[in-house]
C-alpha cells in the first residue's frame, strides 16, 4: 500500500510579541527646551537670584546710615572665623547636626527593617506612625517638648521621674543641646526612615538566606549585606536629616535657648535685631555652604559606589 503524500502544512508566522510598555516617540528638541523652561524659570527665579544676591550681599559694605554698597570686602568672613562665639555657635551646629542624623540612622534601621519584612497591616501602621509628625506643625510639637522637657517639677518628664522615684532631683534638659536633638530627631526621623525603609526593600530577600546558609550570624549578614545594599537610602536619609537639622530655626530657638544657639537663630538675630544684614548674609552663606557640601560628598560617594559595582 502506496504511503499518502503528506502536504507541508503553511508556515504560521510567530505572533508579535507585545510590549506592555508603550514606546512614546522621542520630542523634538524645542519642545523638550519649551517643557523645561517653566521649571527653569522658577529656579532662577525663586533660587539663582536670591543665592546671588545673599553672596553678593556678604561681600558689600554697610554705611553707618544703614545703606549696604561698594567697597566689596571680606572683613565679615574673617570676623565670623576669627571671633570665638561665632566659631562656638558653628561648632553647636555641626556637633547637634552630626549626633541628630547619628541617632536617626541607629533608631531608623530597625523601624524601617520591620516595615519592609512584616505583613502588610503593620507595615501600614508603622508608616502612619512615622509619617504622623509629619501633620503637626512644627511650631506644636516643639512647644509639646518643650512640656515634657522643663526642667522644674512641673515638667513632664521630671514629673515622671520623681513620682516614680527614678531620681530625687529634677533633671535639666531643656535649654541645652540635648532638648535640641530630641526635639530635632522628632520632626526629621520620618525623612530617615522612610529612604531606608525603600532602599531594604529592593534588596533580595535570597542573598541574605545564602549567607545564612553559609553560616553567617544575624548581625554579620546585618553588617556585610544589609548596610552595604541599602547604602543608597542610607546617604539620602543622613544627608535630609542633616541638612535640615543644621538649617533649622524653630527648634533650637524654642528647646536651645542661649545655651544650644545655632546658625539659623544667629542669622535671625543679625538681619532682623542688630540689623547688619552683610554679617547676616555671611552667617547664611556659610550655612548653605555646609549643606550643599554635605550634598556633594552624599551624592559622590553615591556616585563612586555605582561605578565600581559596575566596573
Amino acid at each position: 500500500m502506496a504511503a499518502l503524500p503528506v502536504q507541508a502544512l503553511p508556515a504560521t508566522p510567530p505572533a508579535r510579541a507585545r510590549n506592555p510598555l508603550r514606546v512614546w516617540p522621542a520630542l523634538p528638541q524645542a519642545a523638550t527646551t519649551a517643557l523645561l523652561l517653566p521649571s527653569l524659570a522658577f529656579l532662577v527665579m525663586f533660587f539663582a537670584f536670591p543665592a546671588v544676591g545673599l553672596l553678593a550681599c556678604s561681600v558689600l559694605t554697610q554705611a553707618p546710615d544703614g545703606t549696604i554698597g561698594l567697597p566689596l570686602t571680606l572683613e565679615h568672613y574673617r570676623h565670623f572665623f576669627g571671633t570665638p562665639l561665632y566659631s562656638h555657635v558653628l561648632l553647636t551646629t555641626l556637633r547637634i547636626s552630626l549626633v541628630t542624623t547619628g541617632v536617626a540612622m541607629a533608631l531608623g534601621y530597625p523601624v524601617a527593617l520591620v516595615m519592609v519584612r512584616t505583613n502588610p497591616l503593620v507595615n501600614r501602621i508603622l508608616t502612619m506612625v512615622v509619617i504622623a509628625p509629619l501633620i503637626v506643625s512644627v511650631v506644636v510639637r516643639t512647644y509639646g517638648w518643650q512640656l515634657i522637657l522643663a526642667n522644674g517639677k512641673t515638667g513632664i518628664l521630671n514629673w515622671l521621674l520623681l513620682t516614680t522615684g527614678l531620681m530625687r532631683s529634677p533633671v535639666k534638659l531643656l535649654y541645652s543641646e540635648t532638648a535640641v536633638v530630641i526635639g530635632s530627631l522628632h520632626v526629621f526621623y520620618p525623612m530617615m526612615v522612610l529612604p531606608l525603609a525603600s532602599a531594604l526593600g529592593r534588596i533580595d530577600p535570597r542573598i541574605e538566606d545564602a549567607a545564612r546558609t553559609l553560616g553567617a550570624t544575624s548581625w554579620r549578614i546585618f553588617r556585610r549585606v544589609t548596610v552595604p545594599l541599602s547604602l543608597p537610602g542610607l546617604a539620602v536619609g543622613a544627608t535630609l536629616v542633616f541638612s535640615l537639622t543644621a538649617g533649622s530655626f524653630v527648634t533650637p530657638a524654642i528647646l536651645g535657648g542661649s545655651s544650644a544657639q545655632m546658625l539659623g537663630m544667629l542669622v535671625d538675630q543679625q538681619i532682623l535685631v542688630v540689623y547688619d544684614w552683610p554679617f547676616g548674609a555671611t552667617v547664611a552663606t556659610v550655612l548653605v555652604t555646609i549643606v550643599l557640601a554635605v550634598n556633594v560628598v552624599s551624592f559622590r560617594v553615591l556616585n563612586l559606589r555605582r561605578t565600581a559595582r559596575a566596573a
